[in-house]
C-alpha cells in the first residue's frame, strides 16, 4: 500500500498546488500571474519526485503510467490501480479547492483557447517532450536518478510557461479530469484524456529508436 499512498499524496499535492495557483490567480484577479503559475507547477512536481520517486516511481499521471507499462518498465496489472489512485488524489485536491474558494469558476480546468484539434496536437507534443525527458532520465519505474526531479520539473515549468495560455499545458488526464468534474467545465476534455497518452507512448517509441542499450525493453 505504500506505493499507492505515495501516488495519492504526490498527485494530491501536485494538483492542489498547481491548480490551486491557477484558482487563486483567478479569484484575486491575477495576483499569482502566469509566470507564478508555471513556476508553481514545476517546483511542486520537482518536490514530489524527490519525496516519492523511490517509493512509487512518482508517476502522478495516468499517461506516464501507461507509457512506463508500454515500455515494459512497469507491470500492466498495476496500471488500473495507479490510474485510480491518481484520479482520486487529483479529485480530492480539486474538492478541497472547491471548499476553500467557492467563488472560483474554473478551479484550474483545462479549456483550450485555440481550435480543438490544434489543442490536441499541442497537448500530444507537450506530453511527448515530457515523456522523452522522463524515460531518458529515470533509471526505471521505481527508481529516479538524482537529476530527474530537476529535469522533469524544469520541462513542466518550461511547457507551462509557453503553452499555458493556449491549452493550460495539462499533459495529464487526471489533472484535467478532476477540475472538470468539480467545475462542470467539460469542453474539450476528451482531448486531455487522449492526447497525453498518445504523446507519452510516442515518446517511448522514440526511445526505442534512438537508444542502443534497449533501455525501453527491459522489465524493471
Amino acid at each position: 500500500m505504500k506505493k499507492y499512498l505515495a501516488e495519492f499524496i504526490g498527485t494530491f499535492a501536485m494538483i492542489f498546488c498547481g491548480t490551486g495557483a491557477m484558482t487563486i490567480n483567478e479569484v484575486t484577479g491575477g495576483d499569482v500571474t502566469h509566470v507564478g503559475i508555471a513556476i508553481t507547477w514545476g517546483f511542486i512536481v520537482m518536490a514530489m519526485i524527490y519525496a516519492f520517486g523511490e517509493i512509487s516511481g512518482a508517476h502522478f499521471n495516468p499517461a506516464v503510467t501507461i507509457a512506463f507499462a508500454y515500455a515494459k518498465k512497469f507491470s500492466w496489472k498495476e496500471v488500473p490501480k495507479y490510474i485510480l489512485i491518481q484520479i482520486l488524489g487529483a479529485l480530492s485536491a480539486s474538492l478541497i479547492l472547491y471548499f476553500l474558494f467557492p467563488t472560483s469558476e474554473f478551479y484550474g480546468a483545462t479549456i483550450p483557447t485555440i481550435d480543438i484539434w490544434r489543442a490536441f496536437v499541442m497537448e500530444l507534443l507537450l506530453t511527448f517532450f515530457l515523456m522523452v525527458v522522463i524515460i531518458n532520465v529515470s533509471t526505471g519505474s521505481k527508481e529516479v536518478g538524482i537529476m530527474a526531479g530537476i529535469a522533469i520539473g524544469g520541462v513542466i515549468l518550461l511547457e507551462a510557461m509557453f503553452a499555458g495560455p493556449v491549452t493550460k499545458a495539462s499533459m495529464n488526464p487526471a489533472r484535467s479530469l478532476a477540475p472538470a468534474i468539480v467545475s462542470g467545465q467539460f469542453h474539450g476534455l476528451w482531448l486531455y484524456l487522449t492526447a497525453p497518452v498518445l504523446g507519452a507512448i510516442l515518446a517511448v517509441i522514440s526511445c526505442k529508436l534512438v537508444k542502443d542499450d534497449n533501455c525501453c525493453d527491459e522489465e524493471c
